[in-house]
């Protein structure tokens, strides 16, 4: 590392589909020593091109993205932009999403109802290589470390997979087949067999009682 690039503030992206999130973020983070934001998406594919062009040090990315999933971009950046450090911010609650992003490739995981100085002192240390979690969070996972088993929540949506609980919580914002299928880019079959598994899993017998049961998790997850 040179002496200029030293000095250099270090460069932050922020993917979100909330106009406000990103301009609070914005402002947040330029009044920090060091660090600077270089660009800003609001919806996967978005993010990727432009991380792919900029190449920041950090990622801040929430769950639920514009037509996108933010599971699958932190997968996808694993794989094109290792060295870019993901952070998720999201509303979705933790013990719901962060195991499933650390999993994908996330250095940490923080609510939004934290405070601003927890988002700043989560940048930090993912940029210094660390891992970043709530002390409940760090907790329940080293006792599920211990345990020899993943971090469950005692409900049986820990078993779908990270794309059937993508089609799940489609399926719970009120969005049909097609829509779906739109989304995520894939057929309606592609859904429809996605929806048939998911019914497996959590024992439902319809697909009124599924959808039923996606708007029940949605506002769980949102509360």
């Amino acid at each position: 590392m040179t002496p200029d690039t030293a000095t250099q503030p270090k460069r932050i992206f922020l993917v979100d589909d909330h106009p406000l999130v990103r301009e609070w973020l914005t402002n947040l983070i330029n009044q920090q020593s060091g660090l600077r934001v270089c660009g800003e998406a609001e919806s996967g594919p978005q993010a990727r091109e432009k991380i792919l062009a900029l190449r920041p040090d950090v990622a801040i990315v929430d769950i639920a993205l514009k037509d996108s999933s933010g599971i699958e971009l932190i997968k996808d950046l694993k794989e094109c932009c290792p060295a870019v450090a993901v952070l998720v911010l999201s509303m979705h609650e933790e013990s719901h999403y962060a195991e499933r992003a650390l999993r994908a490739g996330a250095r940490g995981y923080i609510m939004k109802r934290e405070t601003a100085k927890k988002v700043v002192t989560a940048i930090r240390q993912v940029l210094q290589g660390k891992l970043y979690m709530s002390e409940s969070l760090t907790a329940a996972m080293a006792a599920q470390f211990v345990a020899g088993k993943a971090l469950a929540t005692g409900s049986l949506v820990e078993q779908l997979s990270d794309r059937e609980l993508e089609v799940f919580e489609l399926l719970g914002d009120g969005r049909g087949t097609r829509q779906i299928a739109e989304a995520l880019g894939v057929s309606i079959k592609t859904v429809q067999a996605y929806c048939a598994r998911i019914k497996e899993k959590l024992n439902l017998a319809s697909a009124t009682e599924l959808v039923r049961e996606a708007v029940r998790w949605r506002e769980s997850a949102n509360q």
